[in-house]
């Protein structure tokens, strides 16, 4: 975990978010010695799992037509 002061901070705010971004390591922002702050990586929302597998079957044949082969049934 990284500490950086808080007029480093300020200097480089974007780069450092960058970084944080880039390897999911937090950043502890200090003032005059004392944590204030922690930067730590936004919590991305996973994808919906509606229609998660959408194209991965493959339909062969007639689904819905009648099969020729009779079926055992219980009597």
């Amino acid at each position: 975990m990284e500490i950086v002061i808080a007029s480093e901070f300020k200097a480089k705010c974007l780069k450092i978010m960058d970084e944080v971004a880039a390897t999911g390591e937090p950043v502890i922002i200090t003032k005059h010695g004392v944590p204030v702050a922690q930067l730590v990586p936004a919590v991305q929302k996973p994808e919906t799992l509606f229609g998660a597998l959408q194209g991965s079957v493959t339909i062969l044949g007639d689904i819905v037509g009648p099969i020729d082969a009779a079926w055992e049934t219980l009597a």
